[in-house]
């Protein structure tokens, strides 16, 4: 029978005889795997919020409203939560480095179609494609990166979730800049140059992955039935729920105190955000307390920055927000897997479903009660969603299979 571990290795046995498939490592360990991985979650979460960046000039030169270009990202976000749990079942038996390279090829694609949009229809219809492949790329990097860099998987987690903060402290704000200066189109056809970089590096750098024997429907069926796995998704849910109702509105929380201050506190979260992705991996074998300390370090950082009346407390509070949201995707990534380490792939998938829901759901509460009740409301909201998921987490015990 075939059994896989959490950390991808693969051993067939029949009667007596066992031998290893894959993982040799030769001449010794490489970590360009790791980073070819953690490129490539940079570009792509940087494409995801790219519309963030360019709003106003997108929407003015496709001649809709700035609130009907936000559908840009929401549909990015919608596209990602259907994707993510059954793009395996439709790849069961697909090597895992090809579908990786095929998702950020559809990321370039993806890119160049919305820097040559002719219309909103159209580049709606673009950024459904990018949605697809990041909640592909997520549900499978994880599994290749183990299985390319064995026995490390909170170094492989903790870099997948550095390429996010990478994205947020970089990314976002130099697309932002690009945008300014020569044109929003420009902004999508540069992160199309440097996706299609990217995918040539993950093809150079990351090995043959084979799927899983019994990856498809049945697997996934079989993690739906999972009660404490889906009962930590719900936590992630949570946890996510609570950054992504906050975060659009970061900028009204900031100048609520201090409005000249909002560049460098945005930078101190980004900086927070590659602190937690660190944290994260230095902590991953302690990993009940990791996926409950995240919650709660974000919690604590909304709470403080909604209450924060002075620049000093408020700069220390966005901080620790940046630090606990920035830990919450590898801790959880870590959680699932170890929770399901022979159904890595749906358990993963099932993170990033919640993740992707989390956004449009954010977007959703967040707005409304930014409009009926204040910036506050949003940010006390957050963080009483993210102190449930914490204490969800700390209540769930992590069976050892």
């Amino acid at each position: 029978m075939w059994r896989v571990s959490i950390l991808g290795h693969m051993t067939f046995e029949t009667g007596t005889k066992r031998r290893s498939v894959g993982h040799a490592m030769p001449h010794g360990r490489t970590w360009a795997p790791v980073v070819a991985l953690s490129a490539a979650v940079t570009v792509l979460v940087a494409s995801e919020f790219l519309p963030a960046s360019v709003l106003p000039a997108m929407a003015a030169d496709l001649g809709v409203s700035v609130g009907v270009a936000g559908l840009a990202v929401a549909a990015t976000a919608i596209a990602g939560a259907v994707t993510a749990p059954s793009i395996a079942v439709l790849l069961p038996r697909a090597d895992r480095r090809w579908v990786l390279v095929g998702l950020l090829a559809a990321g370039t694609v993806s890119n160049l179609a919305v820097a040559v949009a002719p219309s909103f229809p159209i580049l709606l219809a673009g950024r459904l494609v990018i949605g697809v492949a990041i909640a592909g790329f997520w549900s499978f990097a994880f599994g290749a990166g183990t299985y390319a860099v064995p026995g490390r998987d909170g170094v492989v987690s903790a870099g997948l979730a550095f390429g996010v903060s990478v994205a947020s402290v970089a990314g976002v704000p130099l697309a932002s800049l690009v945008g300014d200066e020569i044109g929003w189109r420009a902004a999508f056809a540069g992160a199309a140059a440097i996706t299609a970089v990217v995918a040539v590096g993950v093809a150079a750098a990351v090995p043959p992955v084979p799927a899983h024997p019994a990856a498809g429907f049945a697997m996934l069926r079989r993690v739906l039935a999972r009660g404490r796995l889906l009962a930590g998704v719900v936590c992630v849910l949570l946890a996510a729920l609570g950054n992504f109702s906050a975060y659009p509105y970061i900028r009204l929380a900031i100048g609520r105190v201090d409005s000249e201050g909002t560049t460098w506190l945005l930078l101190a979260w980004g900086v927070g955000g590659v602190a937690g992705s660190l944290v994260a991996g230095a902590l991953a074998r302690r990993l009940r307390f990791l996926a409950a300390a995240a919650p709660l370090l974000l919690a604590a950082g909304l709470l403080v920055t909604a209450t924060a009346a002075s620049l000093p407390l408020l700069a220390v509070a966005i901080v620790v927000w940046g630090v606990g949201f920035n830990m919450v995707p590898a801790a959880t990534q870590l959680w699932v897997t170890r929770v399901e380490p022979e159904r890595a792939e749906p358990a993963t998938a099932l993170q990033v479903t919640a993740f992707q829901l989390a956004i449009t759901l954010g977007a959703v509460v967040g707005g409304a009660l930014v409009d009926n009740r204040g910036v506050a409301a949003a940010l006390l909201t957050g963080s009483a969603l993210a102190l449930a998921a914490g204490l969800g987490f700390a209540s769930i015990r992590i069976v050892r299979r």
